[in-house]
């Protein structure tokens, strides 16, 4: 039958098809978006919301819980004009410098040396350095307070033997933020090398093979096939223990309580001040969007320099 007989024509039934297809389209589409819908709202209700407000109380003088009176910027002038801000920010950077790069290089050492090992034993020797990571940070203080305790601590000979004495390591100003550095190696390096181990898995034995037949040494084979392949996996660890260091509070809080005489107080200890200590929310607000601001530059520049060095 002709499509003049029938009533339909070649371009009815091409338009038939472009609708139905449309349709098909919208379909996907709104089932796309309703899946992604619970995720959104989590997002905006979980994290959106609570930086709008933490902005916003930042402008007033508000309490912990409760509405307070616009400021304007106050609290940042304030902010500004204390001491004690300046002294959180340089702790804080020093901690970073102390933990993110040695963490991380740490983890590639040992993850290097697990790779090398077969069977049972890698796996337990692997499981050994990840069950630190699943601690508690109380089990993991009390541990280390023990280790490096003054008078019974197993680690003092070993101190004694370097400085010649015994010495109170969260008492003291130049030891204080390096042993909290320490205990937090120690406490997350496992992930680390878990993340390292499963990237030097991936990489083919072949390329090493080929590599040794031309004459390359180990030291060119990690130069030319190791590092540029672990590149990807090491930029992602460096992001996230910078991001974590930056957020650092549970040890310091627990070994120091950032003494003695400030050398270990950080930014988050000095929001928790401010908002529980003191019951000034707006002005806590403040601090916690100065260290927003802080964590969100630095890892734009260490993602930007982090990127040309992969390139």
């Amino acid at each position: 039958m002709s499509g003049i007989a029938t009533g339909w024509s070649l371009y009815d039934f091409h338009g038939y098809g472009v609708v139905l297809m449309r349709l098909k389209s919208g379909n996907r589409t709104r089932t796309a978006l309703l899946l992604i819908a619970p995720f959104v709202i989590c997002y905006l209700v979980v994290f959106a919301y609570p930086v709008y407000k933490m902005f916003a109380m930042s402008f007033t003088d508000a309490p912990l819980i409760g509405e307070g009176e616009w400021v304007g910027l106050d609290n940042y002038i304030r902010m500004f004009q204390n001491k004690l801000f300046y002294t959180s920010v340089y702790n804080t950077l020093y901690f970073v410098v102390l933990t993110v790069v040695p963490n991380t290089l740490i983890g590639l050492g040992i993850a290097m040396m697990i790779v090398r090992l077969n069977g049972w034993v890698q796996a337990s020797i692997l499981i050994l350095f990840f069950m630190p990571y699943i601690l508690p940070v109380t089990v993991v203080t009390q541990i280390w307070q023990w280790v490096l305790d003054q008078q019974f601590g197993i680690a003092q000979p070993l101190i004694e033997a370097v400085v010649g004495k015994r010495v109170s390591v969260f008492r003291d100003p130049f030891w204080a933020m390096p042993m909290v550095a320490v205990v937090t190696i120690w406490w997350t390096n496992g992930f680390n090398v878990l993340l390292f181990v499963s990237a030097l898995r991936n990489i083919p034995r072949d390329y090493y093979e080929a590599a040794s037949l031309d004459g390359a040494t180990r030291l060119q084979q990690f130069r030319r096939i190791t590092w540029p392949l672990l590149w990807p996996v090491t930029a992602l660890v460096l992001t996230l223990q910078l991001i974590m260091q930056l957020k650092i509070f549970d040890q310091i809080y627990l070994m120091t309580q950032g003494g003695p005489f400030n050398s270990t107080y950080v930014l988050l200890q000095l929001v928790y001040r401010e908002a529980f200590g003191r019951n000034q929310g707006g002005y806590a607000s403040a601090v916690a969007v100065a260290l927003f601001v802080i964590i969100v530059a630095v890892s734009i520049l260490q993602y930007q320099l982090l990127k040309a060095r992969g390139k």
